[in-house]
């Protein structure tokens, strides 16, 4: 390992000033001389290095000078300085000779008595600090082999800790930062020894490959060992295990030369709770799906490079097989020279694919990462054209601008456990409640057959009731009928008392005759005797009595007819009111018993109705509670599904980074085709199910529910229901569609749009329903939609119901005059992959049918798409997507170019260079004949291709 002599630091310098911009320009200096131009401005685009702020960063480079050495001292004069530093204006000299000189500038400038603490502050601190906040860096050395660039960047230091270089430092800094607890630090040690990658760490590892992410574009090296550390005495052992496997020999520059480029990559990985409204690498669909409050993970690494230094043969004095390991050193650092000065210039072809080591540091260069450059030089003249090289190498890498972009990705392992705890305890929950409400259904059950058989008994007590009052009805008559026949026979008796009162008025006048007798014959004798008149008044004292007792007869007489006629009227009336008032409370008990039934029998059926009416709420409740499961089941296959995807590309850009005993890169799901179609199956069975039991007019009325859950549940139901062709027809039949429409006019929701727009979508597959969906306004309230929302699941489905109406060549006028087209493509500013797709599909659908009318002779002119912008959107963006889009693109390219009247429209546009690369490099067969019979069977085309 490369040590370089007299590296004792002076003093610690704890605070540096930032570097200005506009670094990389050099001087020429007052000794009369030819001149060189400086480098133009223009070429360099410095961006702020405040922290990682900023999207863009420019590479920092510091220069460090090394001290001489033993020999240099040795021969005195004839190894005069050629450099002369000036660190206060972070400026070097380069002297040529003694009338020649260039004056250069960079981010700082390190004298021989730097100490290693400062060169690390400065050169590499800022970059760790920046990976620990999420962010890719690179920390590395360049120079000429024996300038000290093992030194700098992989001393130990172990027994003197202010020798220790950049790798331990950075390791010592990120250890200190880290909670082990919810954070993971592991290293990977490789060398590039004749262009093959070895591990260090393994040394059985060898040619190890380079695989580069088609989509992220990050380099990934699997296979490689990946081992997790804790603490800084296991990062010894394992760095120590690593320079123990490296290669290095005896030359004339160096005693222990590099002659391997030796990379230590750091993988971090930190995780962070935020809100979901500060994510700004996370997609809006994403954020639809999960809660606000993300478990999020920071994955960074940094790369610190310990290059192979340089040299010449006859300087080195290599010989055999070290001149092989020359070659290879000096043909890679040749590679990464080329790479720089290309970025430098903005050259349009980068030849990072000239050496493996170009292609593992493309990010550290022009990609992704955080790079500072420390390049050291020696200080003899007899070195002179090695410095000056190694200078203007990092002159150009301060022109190469870096943009820095942050790593955060979900933590779907911690949020799938929660989601998965939530479903347990929801599923449990709900068992819960159906088992109370089987219970309680049973209960109730039990009371109804309780009440019928009440009810029952109720009604067999009542009809024996009933029979007992007709019987005592009939009593009751039969007594009225001997009541009566008893007064015929007081009556009868009644007649006989005024026959004997007759008779005794007979006796009474015979009475009087012959009391008037008496006194006739008391007259005639009045004259004979005395006595007899005497007696007479006698008689006549007894007369007055009977008249008196008469009189008194009569009276009695009268008064016992009164009575008698009082008592026989009296006797009628108080029978027949106590008949009447015993057969009034006969018949008010019977009303009252017959009401007291009635009432009961009111109180039963009331009953069994609310039993009824809770049976009823409790199925619903039962079917809401369902539904209810199905929805986050679905969700839950959603973020399966999402998951799978995105631990599908972490383990294409982190192949190989998990290793025995290492706690990095574990895969959180890993789902079956299977499983999934085991689920949708299960879910369109549910629906079905609900459909069957609801009926679809039930459905269709839940869509005008005030509840917004309950619209949006109902809308997910019609828009499955919607994806089988033998629903559509009958859901627009019932009204389906201008419900659909409605709430597309009506509702401010996200989710309704989103979820009504994709049942649209879904209705629109059907060519008879398409006219419908037209005539009733369909495309201009989608356009609406589109101009209102950024949610990018909400515009795949608007772009799909357009593309699905494009397909119909009938409704192509007023699909245009309704905005359709325009809101299609006004769609692309979301930047999102599956709206473009569905947006070059439709372009596709109307482009195909348009071309057939006009080849059938039905319509002429030019294409309506054109009219709206659409050729030219095609042409700046045919070779931008995925393979599928740009296949769509491509055929709707080729279907406008069989229209003669948009020759001219293409040729300005300059589609004749997009139909020649489609009829030579389209995948499709079809596709690139098409290309080639329009480009034959015009002579327009054929005059601008020629």
């Amino acid at each position: 390992m490369a040590t370089g002599a007299g590296w004792a630091p002076l003093r610690s310098v704890e605070r540096h000033g930032a570097p200005r911009a506009g670094g990389g320009t050099r001087s020429k200096s007052v000794a009369p001389g030819p001149r060189r131009p400086s480098p133009s401005p223009a070429r360099s685009r410095p961006a702020p290095d405040n922290g990682g702020s900023a999207d863009s960063c420019r590479v920092r480079v510091a220069v460090r000078l090394r001290p001489k050495n033993s020999e240099e001292l040795a021969h005195g004069a004839d190894f005069d300085n050629c450099v002369e530093l000036q660190p206060e204006s972070k400026r070097l000299k380069l002297k040529k000779n003694n009338w020649n000189c260039e004056s250069y500038r960079f981010d700082e400038v390190f004298s021989e008595n730097a100490s290693q603490k400062r060169v690390y502050e400065v050169v590499a601190k800022p970059v760790v600090e920046s990976v620990l906040e999420g962010y890719n860096g690179t920390v590395m050395a360049y120079g000429q082999t024996g300038t000290g660039k093992t030194y700098t960047v992989g001393r130990f230091g172990k027994d003197d800790p202010s020798e220790r270089g950049i790798m331990v430092r950075a390791l010592e800094h990120i250890l200190s930062s880290m909670s082990f607890e919810t954070d993971c630090i592991a290293i990977s040690y490789l060398q590039l020894y004749l262009e093959s990658v070895q591990d260090l760490l393994a040394p059985e590892k060898t040619n190890i490959p380079i695989v580069e992410d088609a989509k992220t574009g990050e380099v990934s090296l699997p296979g490689a060992a990946i081992v997790e550390i804790k603490d800084l005495e296991h990062a010894f052992q394992l760095l120590q295990i690593g320079e123990a496997n490296r290669h290095a020999a005896n030359t004339k520059m160096n005693t222990e030369s590099s002659r391997s480029h030796a990379i230590l990559i750091i993988h971090l990985q930190r995780s962070s709770r935020i809100k979901g409204g500060n994510c700004r690498s996370l997609s809006n669909d994403t954020l639809d799906i999960f809660p606000d409050n993300l478990p999020l993970v920071l994955k960074s690494k940094l790369l610190i490079v310990d290059l192979a230094g340089s040299e010449r043969i006859d300087k080195s004095g290599s010989e055999g097989h070290m001149i092989e390991e020359a070659k290879f050193i000096n043909l890679s650092l040749s590679s990464l020279g080329k790479c720089i000065n290309a970025l430098a210039e903005n050259s349009p072809h980068i030849p990072i694919r000239d050496s493996k080591l170009t292609r593992i540091l493309c990010d550290s260069f022009g990609g992704t990462a955080r790079t500072s450059l420390v390049v050291t030089i020696g200080p003899s003249s007899r070195h002179y054209s090695e410095t000056s090289s190694t200078i203007m190498f990092g002159q150009r890498a301060m022109k190469v601008v870096n943009t820095i972009k942050l790593k955060e990705e979900v933590d779907y392992e911690i949020l799938y456990k929660k989601m998965e705890r939530e479903v347990d305890q929801l599923t449990s929950e709900m068992e819960r409640q159906q088992k109370v409400i089987k219970s309680e259904k049973m209960q109730l059950d039990k009371k109804l057959k309780e009440s019928e058989k009440a009810f029952h008994d109720l009604r067999l007590t009542s009809n024996m009731q009933i029979e007992n009052l007709e019987k005592e009805k009939c009593h009751l008559e039969s007594a009225v009928k001997n009541l009566m026949q008893t007064l015929e026979e007081e009556k009868g008796q009644r007649n006989l008392l005024s026959e004997q009162i007759i008779e005794l008025e007979k006796l009474l006048n015979e009475n009087k005759q012959q009391q008037l007798e008496n006194i006739s014959k008391t007259k005639i004798l009045a004259d004979t005797s005395k006595e007899h008149e005497k007696e007479m008044g006698e008689l006549l004292k007894l007369l007055e009595e009977e008249r008196s007792c008469s009189s008194s007869m009569k009276n009695r007489m009268s008064v016992l007819q009164q009575q008698l006629c009082d008592a026989q009227s009296s006797a009628q009336e108080s029978m027949a009111r106590e008949f009447e008032k015993k057969l009034t409370k006969v018949t008010e008990e019977f009303t009252s018993q017959l009401q007291s039934l009635r009432k009961n029998i009111s109180e039963l059926i009331s009953e069994k109705e609310v039993i009824y009416e809770e049976l009823k709420s409790t199925q619903e409740k039962a079917q809401q509670e369902m539904r209810h499961r199905q929805g986050l089941e679905d969700q839950i296959l959603r973020m399966k599904q999402s998951a799978s995807d995105n631990c599908a590309e972490v383990s294409k850009a982190s192949c190989g980074m998990v290793r025995s005993g290492s706690g990095l890169g574990n895969a959180a799901f890993v789902s079956k085709s299977g499983k999934l179609r085991e689920a949708v199956s299960g879910q369109r069975g549910t629906i079905s199910k609900i459909f069957e039991e609801v009926g679809l007019p039930n459905v269709l009325s839940l869509l005008k529910s005030e509840d917004l859950d309950v619209q949006i549940h109902a809308v997910k139901v019609v828009a499955n229901l919607a994806a089988e062709d033998i629903n559509q027809e009958r859901i627009v039949e019932e009204g389906g569609l201008d419900a659909l429409l409605s709430l597309l006019e009506t509702s401010e929701n996200t989710t309704i749009h989103r979820v009504t727009a994709g049942a649209v979508a879904n209705l629109a597959m059907n060519g008879s329903n398409q006219g419908v969906i037209m005539n009733k306004g369909g495309a201009r309230l989608l356009a609406n939609v589109a101009s209102k929302t950024d949610d990018p699941q909400t515009l795949r489905m608007v772009a799909g119901a357009i593309a699905n109406l494009c397909g119909n060549e009938k409704l192509h006028l007023m699909l245009k005059q309704d905005g359709g087209i325009k809101a299609l493509l006004g769609m692309f500013r979301s930047g999102h992959i599956d709206v473009i797709a569905q947006i070059a599909r439709g372009i596709a659908n109307f482009a195909k049918c348009e071309s057939r009318v006009i080849s059938q002779g039905h319509r002429k002119g030019r294409s309506l798409l054109i009219e709206d912008g659409v050729l030219t959107w095609m042409v700046a963006n045919s070779t931008r997507f995925s393979a599928s889009t740009r296949r769509h693109i491509e055929l709707a390219f080729c279907h406008l170019a069989q229209n003669e009247d948009n020759t001219c429209d293409i040729i300005a546009s300059g589609g004749i260079k997009e139909l020649l690369r489609i009829s030579r490099e389209s995948p499709r067969e079809d596709t690139r004949n098409l290309a080639k019979k329009a480009l034959d069977s015009n002579p327009a085309f054929l005059r601008e291709v020629q």
